[in-house]
Order: structure tokens, then sequence, then C-alpha cells
């Protein structure tokens, strides 16, 4: 959903010269968050309640994008991991860094919704219905990975102190989220009875164990902003992050309803019906709560100064699952207010990543964003 910000790591002690490619040293699991981002502006796009001219051709066009990307980022990670050995386990014991190892996850789940919603339109069907199986089962099995393994780094190794809680917590821990919504989409390709039910309740297992983390986390994350002031510059877009759950749920449920009358008994699929708006409706509005409190803290960080990093990538993928969020219950309530939400979410997350793949793309061809990082700015500094 968002990347860390620059932040120092010690340096790998030193060991017999052997060829290196620096640009890949500081290449982290938050570069996962440009797939993230630009996936879901195709399955956004293709998901909203109304039908806008040329719109489908333009997501399958950043469908395509998406896809290289996330070859692309897999490529650097695994030239990363076999080149700079050290420092990606830097990274992991590194509890600024480590949650961004849920984005791998989000990335091949994103990836593979998108190749099901709009890239079947280029690789057929049943392509499609099979790149993105493929993707679901990497992703999900490593997201409920991380979702343990990164909390239990957090109790045992890294120890954070206490005030230091931050939005990045969340990553891994939305990440099955992110399974539970895009997996009822797979419930159709399954053979009818044990396979699709046990799918549908598989999704709503991994909607609730993520929704009980994420609401272990987000008081921890207030109480840090309240008794602790705002967060370091560079990482103020990372409360966007708080979106992700938030949207991602309202989406999951939406979905998870779509298809459970075919799935499940009559009385549970009207059950599920019921329960996507009556959890949706309020928990869409503490999003639109939260949305408008994390766009006032940024508007107050440019202010002081807040300059580009790969954080405002948190701008992108979180806003996008309040789309999908907000198109799922004009679906099922039928108002055109949510149709509206849905419009002008989706023309934010437009914007947002416009100006984030430009900002990003002259950071790599500056050689900037490859770089070592430089120390975060606080959050009171003022520039004159």
């Amino acid at each position: 959903m968002a990347i860390y910000a620059q932040v120092h790591s010690p340096a790998p002690p030193p060991g017999p010269a052997s060829p290196r490619l620096p640009a890949l040293r500081h290449i982290g699991p938050n570069w996962y968050a440009t797939v993230m981002g630009t996936a879901v502006v195709a399955t956004a796009g293709t998901a909203l309640p109304v039908r806008v001219p040329g719109l489908r051709g333009a997501c399958l066009v950043v469908w395509g994008l998406a896809s290289v990307l996330l070859l692309a980022v897999l490529a650097a990670r695994a030239g990363h991991w076999a080149l700079h050995r050290n420092q990606a386990r830097t990274h992991l014991l590194d509890p600024a860094v480590a949650p961004f190892y849920g984005c791998l996850s989000m990335g091949l789940l994103a990836v593979g919704a998108s190749t099901l919603a709009v890239g079947q339109d280029v690789l057929g069907h049943t392509a499609a219905v099979a790149v993105d199986a493929v993707l679901f089962v990497v992703g999900t099995a490593i997201g409920l990975a991380a979702a343990v393994a990164i909390p239990y780094l957090m109790v045992v190794r890294h120890r954070p102190a206490p005030g230091t809680a931050s939005p990045v917590w969340l990553l891994p821990l939305v990440a099955p989220m992110v399974s539970a919504a895009v997996g009822p989409a797979l419930v159709p390709e399954l053979p009818a009875g044990q396979w699709r039910e046990a799918l549908l309740l598989a999704c709503y297992a991994m909607f609730g164990l993520s929704l009980l983390a994420t609401l272990v986390v987000l008081p921890l994350v207030f109480g840090r902003l309240v008794h602790q002031g705002p967060l370091p510059l560079a990482l103020t877009p990372t409360l966007f992050l708080v979106l992700g759950p938030l949207g991602q749920s309202t989406t999951a449920v939406g979905q998870l309803a779509d298809v459970a009358p075919d799935t499940a008994a009559a009385p549970y699929a009207s059950a599920f019906t019921a329960f996507a708006v009556l959890y949706g409706v309020p928990v869409m509005g503490f999003a639109l709560l939260w949305l408008a409190l994390a766009a006032s803290m940024v508007v107050r960080a440019l202010r002081r100064g807040m300059g580009f990093t790969m954080t405002w990538w948190g701008f992108t993928f979180p806003v996008g699952t309040c789309v999908t969020g907000a198109a799922g219950l004009a679906r099922h309530t039928g108002l055109t207010a949510y149709t509206w939400l849905a419009v002008a979410l989706y023309l934010l997350l437009v914007t947002a990543w416009a100006v984030a793949s430009v900002r990003t793309a002259r950071g790599l061809i500056g050689g900037a964003l490859l770089a070592a990082p430089r120390p975060l700015r606080p959050a009171t500094a003022r520039t004159t």
C-alpha cells in the first residue's frame, strides 16, 4: 500500500570483493506498492457502476503495465537477495521495513485480480482464470505467512519502543483481506458444492482474521498520533494505509455476497447480502472520515516542505479499495450517492497514480530513488 520512507540501516559487514549492482542494494519490498497501485487502477476502473467510453481500453493498458511492473520488481528483488543478502536480512530485521513484506502478497493478488477483471480481453477467459488462480494461491500463502511471521519478528526481534506504532504495521495484516476480496471472483470457476463453499468460507475466515488484527493495531496507531504528534514528513502519506483494510473489507463483503446465492444455502445467502450492507455502510463512513483526516495531515506536511518519496504510492492502492467498496455498496443498495462516491474516489485514485508514476519515473531516471536513504525530517520542521 505505501512505502517506507528513507531510513538508515546498519551497514553490512565487509566481505570479499565481488561484483555488485548498486542499483539493487536499496530496492526493498516497498517497491511492490508500485505494482499494487497500478493494478488497482485497472480493477477499480472495471468495477465502476457507470460505463465510460474508452475506460476499459485504458484499464487494459494499465493492466499490461502492472503485469510488466510485477515481473520487473520480482526480478529486482531476486537480484537484491542474491547480490546484497546482508542488506536484505537487515531489512527483514528492521521494524520500519519488515512490514512491507506484506506488499509482495498484495502485489501478486492485485495483478491476478486485474487479469481476470480486464486481462481476459487479451488472454481469453480460460487463461485469465489460470493466471489469477496461480497468483491467488501463491499470494494468499505468502500473505498468511507474512501475517504470522512479521508480528512474530516484531515481538521477539524488533521489539519497537512504546509510542512508535506506524500505519505500515497494517501491511502484513491486510494482505489476507485482499485475498478475501479477490477470491470470490474464482468461486464460480470451481465445481459446484464443496469446492465453492470451501473457498467462500475460507475468504470469510481471512476477512475475519484480518479485520480483528486490524482492530488491534488501529488504536495503537491513533494513540501514537495523539500522544507523540504527527508522523515525520516523509511518512505522512502512510496515514492513507488505514483506508486499505476499511475499503478492502467493504469490497470483500460485497464480492462475497455476489457469489453467495449460487454457493451457500438460501438462509445464509440472504444473510451474507444483508451483512454486506450492514457492515459496508458504517465502515465506508469511517473510511471517509479517515480520508478527510489523512488528507488534512498531508496538506499540513506539504506546507512544511514534504517532498516526493516512495511513500506517495500510499495514495493509490488504499484509495482504490475504497472505490471498489463504494461500487459494491452502489450495487447492493441501488443508491446513486454511492455511484458518484465511487466515481469521485476513482478520479482521486487516477490523479494520485499519475503523479506518483511520473515522480517515480523521474526518480529512477535521475537515480535518486536508487541511492542510499536519507534521514527523515521531523513533522515539526518548517521551511521558509
